[in-house]
C-alpha cells in the first residue's frame, strides 16, 4: 500500500532561479530550467548533500554542525508572494530578491503543505517538502535596495507565506511551465500535536 497519496492538486512552475554564491549575495538570478541532481539544482549555492546547521535547528545541534541538507531549494507560491507584496504596499515582489529557487501557482495554502509531501514533475524529477520556510531578515537588504523604505516590512508580511524548503528525491529536469503533481503522506494528523 503506497505511503503517499496522489492528490488532485497540480502546481505550475512560473519562475525558476539560482543563487550562484550565497556568501556574496542572497538574491537568485532567473533561469529557464533547473537540472535537479541529488545534491540539488546544478549550480545552486544552497546545494549539497549536507549543510552546516543554522538557527532553525539550534534546539537539536550546535551551530555549524554538519547535517543532511533538506534545504536544497526554496519554493514559494505566486499567490502568497502577491499577498506578501500587497501587505508590504508593493505592486509586486521579485522572487529573486528573496533567494527563491522556484515559484509555483495553483496550490492553496502552499506554505503549510504537510512535511514530506512530494511535488512530482512530468520529467520524473521529484521534490520532497521539508517544512515551512520561516521568514528571516536576510531578504531585507536586497528588498531595501530595490524598494527603498520597504525592506523591514518583508519579515512580518511573509509570516505564514514564505513557502517551503525542499530537497531532491528523484533527479530530473524542470522548466518554466512544467506541472507538478502534489502527493501527501497518507496518514492522519498526529494526535499529540495540540496547540500550546
Amino acid at each position: 500500500m503506497p505511503a503517499l497519496a496522489k492528490t488532485a492538486h497540480v502546481a505550475t512552475i512560473t519562475w525558476l532561479g539560482l543563487v550562484a554564491d550565497r556568501a556574496a549575495a542572497l538574491p537568485s538570478h532567473p533561469v529557464e530550467a533547473l537540472e535537479l541532481g541529488f545534491d540539488g539544482p546544478l549550480g545552486e549555492s544552497h546545494g549539497g548533500m549536507t549543510r552546516p546547521s543554522c538557527s532553525r535547528v539550534l534546539g537539536l545541534y550546535p551551530r555549524n554542525t554538519p547535517i543532511r541538507n533538506t534545504r536544497q531549494l526554496s519554493i514559494v507560491s505566486a499567490e502568497e508572494l502577491a499577498a506578501i507584496a500587497a501587505e508590504m504596499g508593493l505592486d509586486a515582489l521579485d522572487p529573486a530578491l528573496i533567494g527563491a529557487s522556484m515559484v509555483v501557482s495553483g496550490l492553496p495554502d502552499f506554505s503549510h503543505l504537510p512535511p514530506s509531501s512530494r511535488l512530482l514533475a512530468e520529467s520524473g524529477a521529484c521534490l520532497t517538502v521539508d517544512m515551512e520556510n520561516r521568514p528571516c531578515t536576510l531578504p531585507a537588504r536586497p528588498i531595501e535596495t530595490a524598494h527603498p523604505g520597504y525592506g523591514r516590512d518583508f519579515k512580518p508580511a511573509a509570516k505564514g507565506r514564505r513557502g517551503v524548503t525542499a530537497w531532491v528525491e528523484a533527479e530530473g529536469r524542470v522548466v518554466l511551465g512544467d506541472r507538478l503533481t502534489l502527493f501527501v503522506p497518507d496518514q492522519p494528523a498526529w494526535a499529540g500535536n495540540v496547540p500550546r
